[in-house]
């Protein structure tokens, strides 16, 4: 229980992310997949029935005892709740409603946020492009842990602890690592989501509210869908970057374990994911892949050689361009 892992630091490379090279020889060979870089219009109607969906149970949930509150809030609310962080994943890339109609996409992520409970979307944006761009840069990525995290979590005790914990250090990272400037429409976001709680508290009373928030943590921290926070990027191989995932969660995670291929194309909705495996089966099906997230986190924890520091860090080159 108290075995601390080896790894001092982070493992640090001096190569360009693979993916650009990638993207480019695969659609040299397969030019057909352009066609699928185009918006996935049946996302808007998938996310506005998440949204009644969780508003249904905001309204049911409102005079139920207090074990059973919770019951719901792991077992439906934080299913939907992640889920749902998922779609604004794939509404941060504008697979909604296009590239052409960038802000539509954004008032779409705000609408999507409101089950949440906590202001999500538009920040989640700005770092996301980053992490995307500049995969693994140093003081830009903040999917990558700190220093801390990567020091601290070292037994297997408080890996635990951490993956608990996940939603927590994915708030606070990025004020510690990349600081940006709060936008408009953070600020919108913001009272947009802070107005929605106000009108379910005044509604449907004190569980509701309790319902959409602890769901949203507990969907976020020790969840089977969690697994995908580790199973991206965290390097169970030595030398691989990045990792698929071809379980059944992909059913409601928008296919986001088609990480090899959504960092490939990230202009590609997540529905159209499994057909690009399929067209450069080559390509992936010898790539480093997980069939169970559950898994991932039970090793993470248990593998003495597997930490927060487990990931690839670059220091970048060049100039810096962020959202």
């Amino acid at each position: 229980m108290g075995n601390t892992v080896a790894r001092e630091d982070f493992e640090w490379v001096y190569t360009d992310q693979p993916h650009a090279d990638r993207r480019k020889e695969i659609l040299a060979k397969y030019p057909e997949i352009k066609a699928l870089m185009k918006p996935d219009y049946n996302l808007i109607w998938v996310v506005v029935l998440m949204v009644l969906a969780q508003l249904t149970a905001f309204y049911l949930v409102k005079d139920l005892d207090w074990k059973w509150v919770i019951f719901w809030a792991y077992a439906f609310g934080s299913c939907i709740s992640h889920s749902m962080t998922l779609a604004i994943h794939e509404i941060s890339h504008n697979s909604a409603f296009g590239n052409s109609k960038a802000m539509w996409n954004r008032w779409f992520g705000i609408f999507a946020n409101l089950p949440l409970g906590l202001p999500y979307s538009i920040s989640f944006k700005r770092y996301h492009m980053d992490h995307h761009r500049y995969l693994g840069g140093d003081g830009i990525d903040v999917d990558i842990p700190t220093n801390f995290e990567g020091w601290f979590f070292c037994t297997r005790f408080r890996k635990f602890i951490w993956i608990v914990l996940q939603p927590f250090f994915y708030a606070i990272r990025p004020l510690c690592i990349n600081p940006k400037p709060i936008t408009r429409l953070e600020i919108i976001n913001l009272l947009a989501q802070l107005s929605f709680d106000v009108v379910i508290y005044y509604l449907w009373g004190v569980k509701s509210t309790f319902y959409m928030l602890a769901g949203s943590v507990l969907g976020l921290g020790l969840h089977p869908i969690s697994g995908h926070f580790i199973a991206e990027h965290y390097m169970f191989l030595k030398g691989h970057e990045t990792y698929s995932y071809y379980g059944p969660l992909n059913l409601l995670t928008f296919n986001v374990g088609y990480h090899n291929e959504h960092h490939d194309f990230p202009n590609i909705p997540g529905k159209s994911l499994p057909l690009v495996k399929k067209i450069a089966a080559e390509y992936y099906d010898n790539l480093p892949q997980y069939n169970s997230w559950i898994k991932v986190l039970y090793d993470f924890v248990m593998d003495d050689t597997i930490s927060p520091y487990s990931r690839m860090k670059r220091q970048l080159k060049g100039e810096v361009k962020q959202d």
